[in-house]
């Protein structure tokens, strides 16, 4: 089992930033992949970024040159920069991990909620 834990939501401008982190704990060897995905208010929740445990990282196109995922792996902690922050990124964000293995499974967190106000 993998458990995980974000942080770093909140109500902010537009054209402003925020930090999510994602702390992980438990069976953390098992993980191949970590991720965040978005939800919005009547919509389908989606990919925003992700990165292998090799380091190689995957950004929707929503998101290209505004959001940053890195990591910390003594930590176990995925972070998501996000700059120049829009309206229409307010959405509830959600840490995903995914194992090894022909058939993954997926874990994800509580959810962090982000606003951005016009």
């Amino acid at each position: 089992q993998v458990q995980l834990v974000e942080s770093g939501g909140g109500l902010v401008q537009a054209g402003g930033s925020l930090r999510l982190s994602c702390a992980a704990s438990g069976a953390t060897f098992s993980i191949n992949a970590m991720g965040w995905y978005r939800q919005a208010l009547g919509k389908q929740r989606e990919l925003g970024a992700s990165i292998t445990r090799g380091g190689v990282t995957n950004y929707a196109d929503f998101v290209k040159g505004r959001f940053t995922i890195s990591r910390d792996k003594a930590k176990n902690t995925v972070y998501l920069q996000m700059n120049s922050l829009k309206p229409e990124d307010t959405a509830v964000y959600y840490c995903n991990a995914k194992t090894w293995g022909t058939s993954p499974l997926n874990y994800w967190g509580q959810g962090t909620q982000v606003t951005v106000s016009s």
